[in-house]
């Protein structure tokens, strides 16, 4: 195996042929690049910030398990959502007035 990374390092016709070919095979920069060049190449070869896992798990905090999670400490009497209280107090006194709950019951009209 060493024999042909020899090979490879020689500048014949050749050699500078394969190494193109590999290049272009593997996503590499296929001509020689200055320094300045290969950050914009490596910049643009990483994954976007937004779709990088490493960085954009930490960053959103986890909504569905929190609510859970708080639905389940009011259900124990540990924690104190005043829009839920609200809402519930709410339904609590149509409910006393007789007016319909929307979306929970069916119109039983049948057209005579």
């Amino acid at each position: 195996m060493s024999r042909y990374t020899e090979l490879m390092k020689l500048q014949t016709k050749y050699s500078m042929r394969m190494n193109y070919l590999k290049n272009k095979i593997f996503g590499e920069v296929t001509r020689p690049t200055n320094s300045k060049s290969m950050k914009v190449v490596k910049l643009m070869s990483e994954q976007p910030i937004q779709k990088n896992p490493e960085k954009t798990d930490a960053y959103y905090p986890r909504y569905e398990q929190l609510n859970v999670l708080m639905d389940h400490l009011r259900n124990y009497g540990l924690f104190r959502d005043e829009h839920k209280d609200f809402q519930e107090e709410m339904r609590r006194l149509r409910a006393l007035r007789g007016k319909r709950i929307w979306g929970t019951e069916k119109k039983t009209k049948k057209k005579e």
